[in-house]
């Protein structure tokens, strides 16, 4: 199992020695390694299982950094940056032709943030070099936000998980792309696109391609649990059509009296979205260790964050 430190000398020694280390972030644990290392980027892949033609994000200590990886910077990429970094905004971007095309899965873009997490900053700023950093979870699993998360998933395949306590937003970057009309949302995450678009204007919609992936995080099944999962906009019928089951239940904002579910995790008492966003995978992980036949998830208001979580919720149903 690889050990968990704070010790962030002990993590930067070893990304310089071309290993992969667990990192925390703002959203979740990433799995990081040296951008310029092809071992180090070909051990991520091998580690999650995760396929090539699936794009990596790089991770930057601050915004002056983004001319070192991006060709070009388009004004509305700037203004973005500049208003939410560090933040969960990733910005894609024509790439310079030094960043190895093992990065970008062979596209001429490259998908860049700058994490709004101390402990990573520092080791960022300690490195000479980006991480790529997908998250530290087996492919298509769930996210984790929490060392002890990441460290269930492995064994002994990378020496150090850097400790960084939960993850305070909960799910992954919104990722948004530009093009001579405006800006694309690539992926929906923990930056509300509301708050996007009131530099933006109306952002346009990526139309989503399976074979070839333009940006991370976007195949339709991910952030899935081992167990059968549904999204249900009614929970009372939901329960009723599984009726000898043994149903977990996750629910936005409401306890749920019915005796038919072994287990409920209400993700927020107060109705707050961020909250229930933050709390969102970690209850995925409490569920899926209860031994379920089947959980199921309320669906969120389609607003703000509401639109996120049912993203990640969606694709956690997808078969």
């Amino acid at each position: 199992m690889p050990i968990i430190t704070q010790n962030i000398d002990l993590v930067a020694q070893s990304l310089l020695d071309n290993e992969v280390a667990a990192i925390p972030t703002e959203t979740v644990y990433g799995l990081a390694g040296n951008i310029f290392s092809e071992k180090a980027i070909r051990r991520i892949y091998e580690v999650k299982q995760r396929p090539l033609f699936n794009p990596l994000i790089v991770h930057i200590a601050d915004v002056s950094q983004m001319e070192k990886v991006a060709a070009t910077i388009p004004a509305l990429a700037q203004q973005l940056a500049e208003k939410f970094w560090p933040g969960p905004l990733t910005l894609l971007l024509p790439k310079k032709d030094t960043i190895p095309d093992i990065i970008t899965a062979g596209k001429d873009t490259v998908a860049i943030r700058v994490p709004n997490h101390p402990v990573t900053l520092s080791l960022l700023q300690q490195l000479p070099f980006p991480l790529a950093a997908p998250s530290a979870n087996p492919f298509s699993s769930i996210s984790p936000t929490t060392a002890e998360h990441v460290a269930a998933y492995f064994k002994d395949e990378f020496p150090f998980i850097l400790q960084g306590g939960p993850c305070k937003k909960g799910i992954e970057s919104t990722i948004i792309g530009f093009n001579e009309d405006g800006a694309i949302i690539y992926r929906y995450g923990s930056l509300a696109i509301e708050e996007i678009e009131k530099i933006t204007g109306p952002l346009q919609e990526y139309i989503r391609n399976e074979e070839n992936p333009d940006a991370p995080g976007m195949l339709l099944r991910h952030y899935a649990p081992a167990t059968t999962t549904i999204l249900s906009s009614d929970i009372e019928k939901s329960i009723a059509e599984n009726t000898g089951k043994k149903i977990g239940l996750m629910l936005f904002d409401h306890a749920h009296t019915s005796d038919q579910a072994a287990v409920i995790e209400t993700l927020s008492v107060s109705g707050s979205m961020e909250e229930a966003a933050s709390n969102l995978y970690a209850a995925m992980h409490r569920l899926d260790h209860h031994q379920l036949d089947i959980i199921i998830a309320e669906r969120f208001p389609d607003k703000g964050l509401g639109r996120s979580i049912n993203d990640r919720l969606q694709r956690a149903t997808h078969s």
